[in-house]
């Protein structure tokens, strides 16, 4: 080989590298997805909107209630 294939053949290869690298910084997605958490938050139970109402009767409620679960009324 004379000296002017192997610097022609070097460039070329630089250049298809070149290309490559920034075809695939461009456009490319990494090879393994983003792991995403899913988060679910849960919201305070509305009384009014959970309270039990019924037309015909007294509302039908338990007959126990714990009252360590129940938040104090807003003032």
């Amino acid at each position: 080989m004379q000296l002017g294939e192997i610097i022609a053949n070097t460039l070329a290869i630089l250049l298809l590298v070149c290309f490559l690298a920034s075809t695939f910084f461009l456009f490319g997605k990494p090879l393994w997805p983003e792991q995403h958490a899913r988060m679910i938050i849960i919201v305070p139970v509305d009384a009014m909107a959970t309270a039990s109402t019924s037309r015909s009767g007294p509302p039908v409620l338990p007959g126990t209630f714990d009252t360590g679960l129940a938040h104090p009324r807003p003032s």
